[in-house]
């Protein structure tokens, strides 16, 4: 037993440690949407979610064990508690989801590691293999800013970078809670290299053959693909950037995908390009974190804001569900960022982000909303939690 009380330590936005009954509140919340969120009876079947703790991965995963009744297979990458440490908010995510999924009797197992590489898809084939079956649903949510290449041991780094110019941008300054200009030197061609060999399609491309390889994947199959689009005015650090040319690589992956799945086992592949989200990456993008507090301040006006799980229920329920046919845009893809993007909501946050300065930051827009969605990331400041009482931090998750 390790008992203690646990206040948020940070370094502006950069948690260092999470809170247990913190991140178990924000799960059980979630589920509480799936469950409501849930119109039609439960399909059943096998889903594997690679990147499956946090964010969206973390979401999706909800909505299929407890929305549709489906066994799940969760792949991540999290430290554990140790001594003086607490684990990271993707540990206690995950040992918050098995606890509720065994009392609701759902299958699900999990696995902790390395997802770039050969041994931990392996032992995932043979958890498949022990108990789940063919995988009807793959989510493909994987985000790390490192990648060791599984053939070539190279480590493989990704960078955050405009391309063929600098960019400069007004954002905010997370420590000073001020907005600033920054000007960011566009990327190399090795930066341009590495980001697209961490963030593009390569490893998706290897799961699947993985999965086909050892006939795990169930005839009429879907695999989704994340991913984000943005507007154009972060399109230089996003979409036209390293990110987003790492994206791009993703979406044709998906697509060549696609054509093999149909002719293979008449299944799809399909990208799902979903809404802005606040994250700890997105936290650290130049210019998103105010985009962000525009976004949710203007999306929340008009009732129209997301979280994760809300866009996850949507996916299943619209798009790749038992008997959904998706809605597709005219490059093949999901559009669940279609509120986002509406086009008097784009309006009205380029006119905020023209007017916004540092005295203004929370009439214009919701940045106290902003820290908020952030610090529950790792189960702070989330409403029903006694912050003042001792909790285990040494939470148990069953791994195989």
């Amino acid at each position: 037993m390790s008992m203690e009380v646990i206040s948020p330590r940070s370094r502006g936005f950069l948690f260092t440690n999470a809170h247990p009954a913190g991140c178990a509140a924000m799960v059980q919340q979630q589920i509480e949407a799936a469950r409501k969120g849930r119109s039609a009876p439960a399909a059943g079947g096998t889903s594997l979610i690679i990147g499956a703790s946090t964010g969206y991965g973390l979401a999706s995963r909800l909505a299929c064990g407890f929305a549709y009744g489906m066994k799940t297979v969760g792949i991540f990458y999290e430290r554990p508690p140790s001594g003086k440490k607490t684990g990271s908010a993707g540990w206690y995510n995950s040992a918050a989801f098995h606890g509720a999924a065994h009392g609701s009797g759902l299958s699900c197992a999990s696995l902790n590691g390395d997802a770039f590489s050969n041994p931990l898809k392996q032992q995932a084939i043979e958890r498949l293999r022990d108990g789940f079956g063919p995988v009807d649903l793959v989510i493909y949510s994987l985000a790390s800013p490192v990648r060791t290449h599984p053939d070539t041991g190279a480590t493989l780094r990704s960078a955050l970078k405009p391309v063929g110019a600098p960019y400069t941008t007004k954002t905010i300054d997370l420590d000073k809670e001020q907005l600033v200009e920054v000007t960011i030197e566009p990327a190399n061609q090795d930066e341009i290299d590495q980001t697209v060999a961490v963030m593009g399609g390569d490893d998706l491309r290897r799961w699947i053959d993985a999965l086909l390889g050892a006939k795990l994947l169930a005839r009429g199959a879907r695999v989704i693909a994340y991913s984000y689009i943005g507007p154009q005015m972060t399109f230089p650090i996003y979409r036209s950037g390293t990110i987003g040319l790492a994206k791009e690589d993703l979406e044709r992956t998906t697509a060549e995908l696609d054509r093999r799945l149909q002719a293979e086992i008449n299944g799809n592949a399909w990208v799902s390009v979903n809404k802005a989200v606040v994250t700890q990456a997105s936290a650290a993008i130049p210019g998103v974190p105010l985009y962000l507090s525009l976004l949710h301040s203007v999306l929340t006006d008009r009732g129209l804001e997301e979280q994760p799980i809300h866009q996850a229920l949507r996916l299943l329920e619209d798009h790749v569900a038992a008997g959904a046919t998706p809605t597709l845009d005219a490059e093949g893809r999901i559009r669940l960022d279609d509120r986002e993007m509406q086009s008097d909501v784009q309006a009205e946050i380029d006119r905020r982000w023209q007017r916004v300065t540092s005295e203004s930051l929370r009439a214009d827009a919701d940045f106290d909303g902003f820290k908020t969605e952030f610090r529950r990331l790792f189960g702070f400041e989330v409403p029903g939690v006694d912050y003042s009482k001792p909790v285990e931090t040494e939470v148990p998750l069953p791994l195989d």
